[in-house]
């Protein structure tokens, strides 16, 4: 929301009637990737513009110009431009310090618990899943990959165009599987449409980048699919492309997945002889019924755990040091070589084409509203048998570890902990493990998000105040430095948790690692912050007696600060 008013006008307007008195300049402009969390957006979110289908809300003054809104990507503020439309409306000075005392929140959420008891959810059949190698079972050459179902139809599912697609993955409920669940149907539409002179092989105007830089500890979901999948991802990055109008398709690697990247390259090479998509260089731009064909290339990436966040995955294929933009712009507006972008993680890439070719209604009746389709779940810690599986989203968190994985070690009673999904998502005890459900909603109802659906379960012999504390000591090392709060803030929350393990903490300490938590969340460039606070702002909600049970021990049996270290290491 970006207030802009002359002070002048607001001056002169303050002396008019009550009644009338308005202030003409003022504008709000609303964010379509993210929503503002600032106190001066807590009204935006009240009155609905229909030509955006977003709320907007109080500006200074107490009044606000609402503007109905055109998405036009081409727009230099957050994807939308916004065309001026009379219409004034006033908002009391009640409302405004009702708006100015209140924390803003998302709507109430659905009672997951009453809709768990509704329904079981899980998958019961195996025709009903996206990943039918995920494995390794089978060959993950061009005929075996034909033979499961890969590449049937596709060029029949291009030549009904980009509307016809974009309207298939909307009314499907898929929502991106790399963290951040955004609709990726919506999120593809914000893609403006390519010139008629863009498709030229040699100066694309679009791009598409497959983010396959999986770095979230705990997470192993993409290099299954890269390993055992590699032409349902080509197959998803080709009409991927054609949803967002892009010519040429990046998939950028983790540095580490060697193994991966050669299996993916020669699927590339297979998919490229028989004409199904082309490579750099290639002299054939298109296919056997006259297709364009659309040019594929495999990046690798460094290793830097920051380069998942999508503008720095971009400054990173620019050559650049992976550190993440300002935005806006955004990248749909101005991403890769200063060209729009789309940047979509490898599991949300590779569901495109069941998607498209069993149809949305199919993918939207599994799951519950707002939390459609399938997803991938990766299982470790203390579980009899660690593995990733596809399961219906929706599905208990304690029925997917039982389910799956043999349970947990010793019983489900020795659970200390569950991490959902991922280690920058909170923690939960087991009283509320065992009944949450795996899926956006119902995480986010106990504090905690699904994330990437990594699930780690600790057991009663884990100290979970040292599992934070090394979680923070990664994200101290892998922090890009570039944001103060994030730089200054991981270290502060490492050295306050080794303090305590040390036996050197007190009480003071817990109100510093809180105060420094929730002053690195929402106030850096990207996410990071708040992957690094959310552990600890975990920790203090559900398990503050592990950390006072460290500051009692340090007020009965004192120690010289520098007397040991938990972590020589760090």
């Amino acid at each position: 929301f970006v207030p802009r008013e002359d002070a002048g006008e607001r001056e002169r307007g303050e002396k008019r009637n009550k009644q009338t008195k308005m202030v003409t300049s003022t504008a709000a402009h609303v964010a379509m990737y993210s929503l503002c969390s600032t106190s001066s957006s807590n009204r935006i979110l009240s009155i609905t513009i229909p030509a955006l289908n977003v709320r907007i809300g109080r500006a200074l003054g107490g009044f606000i110009n609402l503007r109905r809104a055109v998405a036009t990507a081409s727009s230099s503020r957050a994807g939308a431009q916004l065309q001026t439309q009379r219409s004034i409306v006033r908002i009391s000075k009640e409302e405004q310090k009702a708006d100015r005392e209140a924390k803003w929140t998302l709507p109430p959420a659905e009672n997951w618990q009453s809709a768990r008891q509704s329904r079981k959810y899980g998958l019961e059949n195996d025709t009903d899943r996206v990943f039918n190698n995920l494995y390794g079972d089978h060959g993950v050459d061009l005929d075996s990959a034909r033979a499961r179902g890969d590449w049937f139809r596709t060029t029949a599912i291009i030549s009904r165009g980009r509307d016809w697609l974009l309207n298939q993955l909307k009314n499907s409920g898929l929502r991106g599987r790399g963290g951040a669940g955004f609709p990726t149907g919506l999120k593809m539409s914000l893609m403006p449409t390519a010139p008629e002179n863009a498709h030229s092989p040699h100066q694309p105007q679009q791009y598409l980048v497959v983010n396959g830089d999986e770095g979230e500890p705990g997470t192993s979901k993409d290099r299954q699919i890269l390993r055992n999948e590699p032409h349902k991802v080509l197959e998803g990055a080709v009409l991927g492309a054609v949803a967002t109008d892009a010519q040429r398709v990046y998939i950028y690697i983790r540095g580490e997945f060697v193994h991966e990247r050669l299996i993916l390259q020669r699927a590339l090479d297979e998919a490229s002889e028989s004409r199904l998509l082309r490579q750099p260089g290639d002299a054939a731009r298109f296919g056997a019924n006259g297709t364009p064909l659309k040019t594929v290339v495999i990046h690798r990436g460094a290793g830097a755990y920051v380069c998942g966040e999508e503008t720095a995955l971009i400054e990173s294929l620019e050559g650049k040091m992976g550190k993440p933009r300002l935005k806006p712009p955004f990248p749909a507006q101005k991403g890769l070589f200063g060209r729009p972008t789309l940047v979509s993680n490898v599991e949300t890439v590779a569901s495109i084409p069941t998607i498209a070719r069993r149809g949305s209604k199919w993918y939207a009746s599994l799951g519950r509203h707002g939390n459609h389709g399938t997803k991938l779940f990766s299982i470790s810690g203390a579980v009899e048998s660690p593995c990733t599986v596809e399961e219906e989203m929706g599905i208990g968190l304690r029925d997917l570890v039982e389910k799956h994985a043999g349970g947990a070690k010793g019983g489900w009673s020795h659970v200390r902990a569950v991490i959902p999904g991922g280690c920058s998502t909170s923690m939960l005890p087991r009283t509320i493990a065992e009944k949450v459900m795996m899926d956006y909603t119902a995480l986010s109802a106990v504090g905690s998000a699904l994330g990437t659906g990594a699930v780690v379960v600790l057991d009663d012999t884990v100290d979970v105040v040292e599992a934070v504390a090394r979680m923070e000591m990664f994200y101290r090392h892998e922090s890009c430095g570039q944001c103060t709060p994030c730089r200054e803030g991981t270290g502060v929350l490492f050295a306050l948790l080794e303090k305590l393990l040390a036996g050197d903490g007190a009480e003071s300490d817990l109100q510093a690692m809180d105060h420094m938590a929730r002053g690195m969340s929402g106030h850096t460039i990207c996410a990071m912050g708040d992957a690094a606070a959310t552990p600890v702002l975990g920790l203090l909600r559900y398990f503050r007696p592990e950390l006072e049970s460290y500051v009692r021990k340090a007020s009965v049996i004192p120690t010289k600060p520098s007397s040991r270290s938990v972590f020589r290491s760090a």
